[in-house]
């Protein structure tokens, strides 16, 4: 099966820098799959998300190596309105998302769709759908800059969502929410993935992460550190300290207990692994 979005070698450098942000980066992602790009402050993952969908280069300019290919298309030769009806981009800050021009829920979630000049029955549809998906069923005649931070992010996705992009990328949707938003935008995007869609996502919470993302791409200083199944990623413990990046907890506690013990066990990677790991060794 030809993957829905293959990148390679993707090299970058904004207009302004010498140096490139992004260097000789690949991976692929196929129909389905959740892929979550780990890293430092720094290291590239917003640059590498705006590649997806044709921001980067069409957009910033700069200097550009390499090949990206999503849903068919390849990004270099396509136009951002095209990408953009194939790539639904959710940023990290809600409030650039939010189209300013809407009074109410309600039109924000319905805005892209009637400038793509769809039927107002579709529209309908598909705008309760989405508003329906991400729990905000109720507060339809709600000003957008009425809601809470983890409202407005789970309004950005239902913009996204109703356009019905084939992949969703995601550029640290949780980074400005406090707890209660954290838990509502990671519940969005677990019932996301579990129903099947192609998600790509930068994120910090990995602990959270790791319960619906089937691979991982770790980035430092513009390069791929490591890549493939997250189980592999997040139990490179010492690798993903050294850059800067926190692994599970129950995954570093389990690493140092067997390098401080001996003891012979498999790193756990969630809290459920670890309860029944640790119920075993004290049998």
């Amino acid at each position: 099966m030809e993957p829905i979005i293959k990148v390679e070698n993707l090299t970058y450098a904004y207009p302004t820098s010498k140096d490139f942000v992004l260097k000789n980066i690949s991976f692929t992602v196929n129909k389905g799959e959740v892929l979550a790009v780990i890293g430092p402050n720094g290291a590239g993952k917003s640059t590498l998300l705006k590649a997806l969908n044709g921001l980067v280069p069409h957009f910033y300019g700069g200097k550009y190596g390499g090949r990206v290919v999503v849903s068919g298309f390849e990004v270099l030769n396509t136009p951002i309105s095209k990408m953009s009806t194939k790539v639904g981009f959710v940023f990290q800050d809600p409030e650039d998302q939010i189209s300013g021009l809407a009074l109410t829920v309600w039109e924000e979630v319905a805005f892209g769709l009637m400038m793509l000049g769809y039927p107002r029955e579709e529209i309908d549809k598909r705008v309760r759908e989405a508003i329906d998906y991400v729990g905000l069923t109720g507060l339809e005649k709600r000003s957008p800059f009425e809601l809470s931070g983890g409202q407005m992010q789970r309004l950005a996705i239902a913009t996204v969502l109703a356009l019905r992009p084939e992949v969703i990328v995601m550029d640290e949707p949780t980074a400005q929410l406090d707890p209660l938003g954290k838990y509502e935008v990671l519940s969005v995007i677990e019932k996301l993935a579990v129903s099947g869609s192609t998600i790509v996502l930068a994120e910090h919470e990995i602990e959270e992460v790791v319960y619906f993302a089937d691979k991982m791409l770790l980035l430092d200083k513009g390069e791929a550190v490591a890549y493939g199944d997250t189980r592999k990623v997040v139990t490179m413990v010492e690798e993903l300290k050294r850059r800067g990046v926190d692994p599970p907890s129950v995954t570093e506690l389990t690493s140092l207990l067997k390098e401080k013990t001996g003891v012979d066990v498999a790193l756990p990677v969630t809290l459920e692994e670890a309860v029944k790991i640790y119920s075993e060794l004290l049998r």
